[in-house]
């Protein structure tokens, strides 16, 4: 090889690294920011939950259906939503989900039984489909391989801040909005307050994100042509034979990754939307006393834990290029924490077992997504992972309905917190299975951090 070529390609690499640092800086922390929204307006039902059944009538499995519902729109819509992104660009169709879910998000403060509980939560789901797999599509067109669990991580940080912020400024709303905005429950106030940074920050999103590098002011041309050149070498390189749509559907990969998905989404659901109400329930078990907003700060506990576990999981799965241990060590621990959890002979020694579940739970997530990338592109890849992300969210909806009806028939959330612990370790054993073709592709994952 000549010096000539060799000078060019440190050129081209150090262009790369630049791109990449600027688009960590300007892009991430959008991202980050509207995930923070999006799960506050998809789980702030837990917390309405702990006010909101009693003023409809709903029971545990009844509340479990309604939340569980928005998955069902979700997966009706998530496979075409994300088709859509990929061809006409994230600016425009994160714009549209963002303001279309804000809009039904603060539609729930009208809520009035069942019917209209059940009808809201299936659209808000239908608006939303393909936001998450939109965002892991994004990143796809701005980070290299080497970088992609570390910024994922970053995205996913959303959950846990929407958690840790999100829990208190709920159960404060609920405690003191009765009256605000003519609204008489709380929790009607909540909802309404909550959807609306949804709109405008769905309105700044269409003014001012990118949705290719080549469309980024802020980035040089010659940053730009070389970020765009990286990214398409690794693409041609892993994923030489592009599979259709169709194909990337059947792949046999993309059904065990739906079911890893399924096992350890089913976790994060189970939590979300009961966790505020478990908490609830250890005044009774444990014969403690918690107002709404103390609630709302236990919760925030396993998450914040949480959030740290994940960044450090994700951090060490791109330094080593290992993603299949990355992602079953984490589903297993998770799995033993919730089956713990609600055997424990004191409140503190509970909550600690359901943040290790926790942090179990957010450390998998960032690390599963870089799996379908290895051998998915172009719209096979939007198809697939949209796929993967749908089906797994399809636990979503069995998850919370599961543990809304075992509360109901047993008057306890220990069955439920089991049949969580089952699906996790499941999620474990299932990506541990793919560890064979995993280990061959990891030396061409790991690589130099080029920022973000």
């Amino acid at each position: 090889m000549s010096l000539g070529a060799d000078q060019s390609r440190a050129d081209q690499g150090e262009l790369t690294r630049r791109a990449v640092a600027k688009a960590g800086r300007r892009l991430v922390w959008v991202l980050v920011l509207m995930y923070v929204i999006n799960y506050l307006d998809r789980v702030n039902v837990g917390f309405a939950a702990l006010t909101m059944n009693r003023d409809l009538g709903l029971s545990n499995a009844a509340y479990g259906l309604g939340a569980g519902l928005f998955f069902i729109g979700y997966f009706l819509f998530e496979v075409p939503s994300n088709l859509i992104l990929h061809k006409v660009g994230a600016r425009l169709w994160m714009a549209r989900i963002m303001i279309s879910w804000g809009i039904l998000a603060s539609a729930m403060a009208f809520i009035q039984g069942p019917g209209t509980f059940y009808l809201v939560r299936f659209l808000l789901g239908f608006a939303e489909a393909g936001f998450f797999p939109g965002i892991v599509l994004y990143l796809t067109y701005w980070f290299p391989r080497a970088n992609r669990a570390k910024v994922m991580s970053l995205f996913m940080l959303g959950v846990p801040l929407a958690s840790v912020f999100g829990a208190p400024v709920s159960t404060w709303l609920i405690q003191n909005g009765s009256g605000v905005l003519g609204f008489e429950q709380g929790w009607r106030t909540m909802y309404f307050i909550e959807g609306l940074p949804a709109i405008v920050l769905g309105c700044l999103v269409f003014a001012l994100l990118p949705s290719r590098p080549d469309k980024a002011r802020w980035l040089s041309e010659d940053e730009a042509r070389a970020l765009s050149a990286t990214i398409a070498a690794e693409d041609a390189a892993r994923v030489p034979h592009q599979p259709t749509v169709w194909r990337a559907m059947r792949h046999p990969k993309v059904v065990a990754l739906s079911a890893v998905y399924f096992g350890v989404v089913f976790g994060l659901y189970g939590l979300g939307f009961f966790l505020p109400k478990i908490i609830s329930g250890m005044q009774q078990q444990y014969g403690v006393k918690f107002s709404l907003v103390q609630v709302g700060l236990i919760t925030a506990i396993p998450y914040a834990v949480g959030a740290v576990v994940m960044l450090l999981n994700a951090r060490h799965s791109d330094r080593s290029g290992d993603r299949v241990w990355h992602t079953a060590v984490p589903a297993f621990v998770g799995a033993a924490g919730v089956a713990t959890a609600l055997y424990m002979n004191s409140p503190v020694l509970a909550i600690a077992a359901l943040t290790v579940c926790t942090a179990g739970v957010l450390a998998a997530i960032p690390v599963v997504w870089q799996l379908p990338t290895a051998f998915l592109g172009g719209f096979g890849a939007a198809a697939g992972i949209a796929l993967i992300n749908s089906f797994g969210n399809l636990s979503g909806f069995l998850g919370p309905y599961l543990t809304g009806k075992l509360s109901d028939l047993t008057g306890s959330f220990q069955a439920g917190m089991w049949v969580i612990a089952g699906f996790m370790a499941a999620a474990g054993v299932i990506v541990l299975s793919l560890r064979r073709e995993a280990a061959s592709e990891a030396a061409s994952d790991v690589g130099p951090d080029q920022g973000g």
